[in-house]
């Protein structure tokens, strides 16, 4: 547990509020949620941004140190996860984009949750949507196995088209600039090759009465996890007997949590939250 975490649970316990755990994907930081967490403070929750294991504290240290993120797998991460939100004294809702998207529909599976937010969430094994733009997301990480037990960072042209394709070139460099970090590529292959793997640790227990609540934001100009691929984890989900639901933000690509619209999505993911805890 780093500091951020150890600290950031201590206040969440004393403060006696409902906590709201927010999980970052691939080529981010715990602080890419920095300015949802007052939001969330405002609106009278605990928020908690956790980090992965061995996550550098700052974009300059992850960019200088990728070997410290790199080889963290799905089972890895979803695991460390569940140990933070263990030491909680209640049940969070949970928050997450991307690749946390797909981690916080696994720790919602397990029982882990009370409300969960997955936003343009990274496939599991059984949402069978794989879009030509998610293979050209991911090939730069994914086209050579050596790269397994690697991470790296996307370059500029790359982060552009999977992360920042609908804001104009300047606000995707500067999201770029601020946020971007080296990711293991083992995991998008994971995430990717779900379906051909029926020991894949990208998996989501859907059925369990244990799962609670729960929302599928999708981005409409989402390259990296289009709607085909963000529908597919609804239909896949909506046979729980905990509320499912989905909403399109239109015009809206992967970098929807980041740029300078990103409190439409967090007041959404807010409305959701607000009518179970």
């Amino acid at each position: 547990m780093s500091v951020t975490d150890a600290e950031q649970i201590d206040r969440a316990n004393a403060s006696g509020r409902t906590p709201v755990v927010f999980v970052h994907g691939l080529w981010m930081l715990a602080s890419s949620w920095d300015h949802w967490l007052p939001h969330f403070e405002a609106a009278g929750y605990a928020p908690v941004a956790l980090t992965w294991p061995g996550e550098p504290a700052t974009v300059a240290e992850a960019r200088e140190r990728p070997e410290a993120i790199a080889g963290k797998t799905v089972k890895i991460v979803a695991d460390h996860l569940a140990g933070l939100i263990g030491t909680l004294e209640r049940r969070p809702a949970v928050i997450g984009h991307s690749v946390g998207g797909l981690l916080t529909q696994i720790l919602a599976g397990r029982g882990l949750s009370a409300v969960s937010v997955a936003i343009d969430p990274a496939p599991f094994r059984g949402v069978l949507a794989l879009p030509l733009s998610t293979m050209r997301s991911l090939r730069p990480v994914i086209a050579n196995p050596a790269d397994r037990k690697r991470a790296k960072l996307l370059t500029f042209p790359q982060f552009r088209y999977a992360y920042a394709n609908a804001v104009s070139e300047e606000e995707a460099r500067a999201i770029y600039d601020r946020y971007a970090v080296p990711a293991p590529c083992v995991v998008p292959a994971q995430a990717a090759m779900a379906n051909l793997n029926p020991r894949t640790e990208a998996r989501a227990d859907c059925r369990t009465v244990r799962r609670g609540p729960l929302l599928i934001i999708s981005g409409g100009k989402d390259n990296a996890v289009p709607w085909a691929m963000a529908n597919g984890a609804y239909k896949r989900q909506k046979g729980n007997a905990s509320v499912t639901e989905i909403v399109e933000l239109h015009g809206r690509d992967h970098a929807l949590t980041l740029d300078s619209r990103w409190g439409e999505v967090a007041d959404t993911a807010l409305a959701f939250v607000r009518r179970f805890v």
